[in-house]
């Protein structure tokens, strides 16, 4: 079984992959916003601009990861009670460094024949993009041995970059596009793990095997109570999954997921109405999008833009205090409205039956099978699933839950 990692290369993987969409850490956030709607997952890589120098190592070059929470995050903590006008024009200033959490163990750029046994490793070990040169050719294996044999692959990325492109040396440093002929492309674990579901045959008897039997469960995760603040969850927001739990708690002290705050369910939402939302609504409100009163909208102050009489351009109307409309639909939320039915902190007993669509908390059973869970996260293009027994919520499986489950087992022994 372990072949099938021995034998594939991550090249194989980046055949019709899109070029890598650059955002630089000096970029605005709404360039940050456009080019994350525009990226193929609900984050995108952040990088720093080279020096005039032009000459910069590959990994300093590597800044981390940004995705539309955290975004939300810091315009909900910067502009709580403002306007539209407000929130956008904070959007048009603030700089990508202001948000982005630095990670550079999260990006590592390594060579199209590097084995897909050592890319697995590399993504349990924490790393959750490879940037991939998309120029080139590789011949064979780029790694004579593999991190589940001795943990050398760090020391080998010389060797291998030599063996890859022969005009380079592994002293001299370079940015991430060296000529105009360099092209990149990033893969992620969901990549990786599109590619195994297609492999399963050989994966046999691991991905009939259920989550629970193969250790798969995290009980690692965050959660808020639905009546608490929803800006309180992005304080609790875990790094990976980039997710926390909406919760009901229980007489018995379980707790009931009724909906969950993360960051691909919010991938490309209306950024203005959400910071309103995160800022002012509890977390129950903010995830079915919702008012007390249960009627599907709420009224989001926003300054009333007329034609001028004059030459045509906008204008605020003095004194008037026009709404707009917040809704699940505004903020990326579809088919959730429920008529007639209180979402209130004393009701949230009757939160499960209030969702639909993609509103509703991906979940599985603690039995499900790990085929199951890998067609079921693919399929809504998500970052995790959230596993219950019964309606008690008892743990969450996301990519590295499920690597580490496809390759714990297909190590070779080193006996």
């Amino acid at each position: 079984m372990s072949m099938l990692f021995i034998h594939h290369v991550i090249g194989d993987l980046t055949v019709g992959k899109p070029d890598l969409m650059e955002l630089y850490d000096s970029d605005t956030l709404e360039v940050a916003a456009r080019v994350i709607a525009a990226s193929p997952e609900a984050s995108t890589v952040v990088l720093r601009r080279s020096p005039e120098s032009g000459v910069m190592a590959r990994d300093d070059r590597f800044v981390g990861l940004i995705n539309p929470l955290e975004i939300l995050g810091f315009l909900a903590r910067n502009c709580p009670d403002g306007d539209h006008l407000q929130r956008e024009n904070l959007m048009k200033v603030a700089t990508v460094k202001q948000v982005v959490v630095p990670d550079q163990g999260s990006l590592k750029e390594i060579d199209p024949g590097t084995r897909l046994i050592d890319a697995l490793e590399m993504m349990k070990q924490g790393v959750k993009r490879l940037i991939v040169r998309k120029s080139g050719s590789w011949r064979g294996f780029s790694k004579r041995f593999s991190v589940i044999y001795n943990g050398k692959w760090l020391k080998n990325n010389a060797t291998s970059s030599n063996a890859t492109t022969p005009t380079s040396t592994s002293s001299t440093p370079r940015s991430l596009a060296t000529t105009s002929e360099d092209k990149f492309c990033s893969l992620s674990r969901e990549d990786i793990v599109r590619f195994l579901i297609g492999c399963l045959g050989a994966l046999a008897p691991i991905p009939l095997t259920s989550i629970s039997s193969l250790g798969a469960i995290s009980t690692n995760f965050a959660f808020v109570e639905g009546s608490s603040p929803a800006l309180e969850a992005v304080t609790k927001m875990p790094l990976d999954p980039c997710a926390v739990a909406v919760v009901e708690m229980a007489p018995d002290g379980t707790q009931k997921i009724i909906g969950d705050i993360s960051a691909y369910k919010l991938w490309k939402c209306d950024y203005s109405s959400a910071a309103w939302a995160l800022a002012n609504l509890s977390a129950a409100q903010f995830v079915i999008g919702s008012d007390e009163n249960g009627s599907g909208e709420i009224t989001v102050p926003v300054p009333d833009i007329t034609p001028s009489v004059d030459d045509g351009t906008p204008s605020v109307v003095p004194g008037v205090s026009p709404k707009k409309r917040f809704s699940s639909r505004s903020i990326g939320f579809f088919n959730n409205r429920v008529d007639g039915i209180n979402i209130g902190a004393a009701s949230l007993t009757r939160g499960r039956s209030l969702y639909r669509g993609r509103s509703a908390p991906l979940t599985c059973k603690h039995d499900s099978s790990l085929a199951a869970v890998m067609a079921q996260v693919l399929s809504h293009r998500a970052t995790h699933v959230w596993v219950t027994d019964g309606d008690t919520l008892v743990g969450i499986v996301g990519y590295v839950e499920i690597i580490d489950a496809v390759t714990k087992r297909a190590a070779p022994s080193t006996s």
